[in-house]
């Protein structure tokens, strides 16, 4: 999907967000996006401050000043409302409001009242050594006007879809640093000035203190609007102290409802019919895998708005809440705060759900309420830290034993990676019988039917290699792809949850695992290298 696309449909997301939402709140709902760049603009009714503080904007003026129509979004005060009413009304005028939805208020402000023309060179990611376009950023950077800097920043890296922006101290200057497809990369180097004005916007808007001697969570948003429309950044902030100051790293979560959706994760057919199995069936246990940033979250949200709809009731305990999704009742747990899932987790189940997420399980209390709540009518979702699927039974065991109630509930474990994918312009090459060797060997005792139907030849092995093709892809990559490990639990794996097979490790899940059909972390890789949708050096990286 291109970038155009994912903005129309965030646009068409927002608009179908709007309209409900005018409903609730009694007021018509107007779509603007056929005139919203062409329609005059009506002078003279409101000022720009006045527009910007009440989120009023004029669109309509009759010939005799008879009749008004306003624009106005969710956050106009109800009061301002009532009192226009009265004001027009009084003076015998008749006066329309129509709710619209972010981006159409922020065209028509543009347009009433655009920005001053100073133009920013947007950030580039350097090469490795590349120190001209570090110097180059930097300058730009320090540049940017004191009450734009942070949101330059912020803007910028939404801009090259970095997922964690880095703010370090070093000696003599501030080092930033953002995670591209996985990857952290040097952007520029500051002066000390800018990192008080970077530390400044944190301590108001995220609520960290610049002059703590303790690490520090916070949290932020930020509305971002591109090219006609607009999507909402959920930001995570930590900082921790260090020998020249706070170093802070920004989490980014572009929170958009309408790419939390399985069919954009490039699931194959069989991984996508497992998880339909269990939607189409919700209850048991469902656990996520893997290490931070391996899009654990964006998985378990896909799941829960494919299972989002108006005869459930959806239940999230998170920490913290990392995307909102209408329809869905979601619980921050402030676990640094004294409070845990465990607790969470006992009082919403009085409310009678029928899907929990518990952002995360971390000790046997919690372990043992979600395997509660999974066999008593309850799908439950959660995440659990173990490197493959057949680990997270070994590290279950250890937490809460042998447990037989565990064993007739866990139904499906996933275990996932990102991997950066491969350009337009990537190159075929055939690779060295060491290569060779090494992939036959990882494929060894996976059947011909299983190879034949993954499209592997063993026999005529191509790998491929990025080929970087200037600015515009300095690397040879563009995105990243889910590689994903499923372990259905079946009879054979059950002996193992219950004690009833003596050697109960993770090489003796996943040898079982492995011949009933299961491919591993490590075979998903070297399929999509072997399919050109990676490289094999970033499936040694990755996995």
């Amino acid at each position: 999907m291109d970038e155009q696309e994912i903005q129309r449909k965030r646009r068409d997301n927002e608009e179908l967000a709007t309209k409900n939402r005018a409903r609730i709140l009694g007021f018509p709902y107007l779509d603007t996006r056929e005139f919203e760049d062409t329609i005059p603009l009506v002078k003279g009714v409101l000022t720009n401050e006045e527009m910007h503080k009440n989120f009023i904007i004029p669109i309509q003026k009759g010939e005799n000043g008879e009749h008004y129509q306003f624009i106005i979004t969710s956050q106009a005060p109800r009061t301002m409302i009532t009192d226009m009413r009265k004001e027009y009304e009084d003076r015998g005028q008749r006066i329309d409001f129509f709710l619209v939805s972010n981006s159409a208020y922020q065209v028509f402000m543009l347009r009433h009242d655009p920005p001053q023309d100073v133009h920013y060179d947007d950030i580039k990611i350097a090469d490795e050594g590349d120190s001209e376009t570090i110097e180059s950023v930097s300058k730009t950077l320090e540049s940017v006007s004191t009450e734009k800097v942070f949101d330059f920043l912020l803007d910028q890296a939404d801009k090259l879809k970095a997922s964690d922006i880095h703010i370090e101290n070093l000696r003599n200057e501030i080092r930033i640093r953002m995670r591209v497809d996985g990857i952290l990369h040097p952007v520029a180097n500051l002066s000390r000035d800018r990192y008080r004005i970077l530390m400044g916007e944190l301590s108001s808007r995220a609520g960290v203190s610049a002059a703590a001697n303790t690490p520090q969570s916070g949290h932020m948003q930020k509305d971002v609007f591109v090219d006609g429309s607009s999507h909402l950044l959920n930001i995570r902030v930590e900082t921790v102290p260090t020998m020249y100051g706070q170093d802070a790293v920004l989490r980014l979560f572009n929170f958009d409802e309408s790419l939390l959706n399985l069919d954009l994760l490039g699931l194959a057919d069989e991984e996508r019919a497992e998880i339909n199995e269990v939607i189409k069936h919700p209850r048991g246990l469902v656990l996520m895998v893997g290490p931070t940033g391996s899009g654990k979250s964006t998985t378990l949200y896909s799941i829960l708005n494919a299972l989002n709809t108006t005869d459930r009731k959806i239940i999230t305990l998170e920490d913290p809440v990392e995307y909102g999704i209408t329809g869905i009742s979601q619980i921050p747990i402030n676990t640094t705060g004294g409070q845990n899932f465990a607790d969470g987790l006992r009082s919403v189940l009085r409310l009678d759900p029928d899907v929990v997420m518990v952002g995360e399980i971390r000790d046997g209390d919690t372990a043992k309420t979600a395997i509660q709540a999974s066999i008593t009518g309850h799908l439950v979702l959660s995440s659990f830290h173990a490197n493959s699927t057949s680990a997270a039974f070994s590290r279950m065991i250890d937490l809460i034993g042998t447990n037989p109630i565990f064993a007739s509930s866990i139904r499906l474990v996933i275990a996932q990676r990102l991997v950066r994918k491969l350009s337009d312009t990537k190159e075929a090459y055939e690779p060295d019988e060491a290569t060779k060797k090494y992939i036959r060997e990882a494929f060894e005792g996976v059947s011909e039917e299983l190879l034949k139907k993954h499209n592997i030849d063993l026999d005529n092995i191509t790998l491929y290699k990025p080929v970087p093709k200037g600015e515009e892809d300095p690397f040879g990559y563009k995105g990243r792809t889910v590689i994903m490990e499923q372990l259905l639990v079946s009879d054979e794996i059950q002996k193992f949850i219950k004690g009833d097979v003596a050697d109960i490790d993770t090489k003796n899940i996943e040898k079982t695992a492995k011949s009933l059909g299961m491919l591993t972390l490590e075979q998903k890789g070297l399929i999509a290298a072997l399919h050109g949708e990676t490289t094999i050096d970033e499936v040694s990286r990755v996995i």
